[in-house]
């Protein structure tokens, strides 16, 4: 079993500043890409911010310049960094993780349950 446990969510006002975790836990011989997607209510999932195993990163055109993705290798686990937040911001986010399980098995999409952001004064 592999599980994606997300946290740091919460209320904060416009401008604010959040900082999301999301660590994968289980059985995992090696994980690839990991990424952030939001959904807010009545709009379909969209991609935030994509992280390689190297560290190469990309982000949607909405947050560039004040998001910014990161994770620990070795701790298994991936970061959003939310600064200057905006009522347009608020979502459930959901971090997601290529991993392979056992050796040689092949990759598989891996999600978090979601955490909800809000922004609002």
């Amino acid at each position: 079993q592999v599980q994606l446990v997300e946290s740091g969510g919460g209320l904060v006002q416009p401008g604010g500043s959040l900082r999301l975790s999301c660590a994968a836990s289980g059985t995992i011989f090696s994980i690839n890409a990991m990424a952030w997607y939001r959904q807010a209510p009545g709009k379909q999932r969209e991609l935030v911010a994509t992280i390689t195993t190297g560290g190469s990163t990309n982000y949607a055109d909405s947050v560039k310049g004040r998001f910014t993705i990161s994770r620990d290798n070795a701790k298994n686990t991936v970061y959003l960094q939310m600064n200057s937040l905006k009522p347009e911001d608020t979502a459930v986010y959901y971090c997601n993780a290529e991993i392979e399980r056992i050796r040689n098995t092949g990759w598989r999409d891996y999600w978090g349950q979601g955490t909800q952001v809000t922004v609002s004064s």
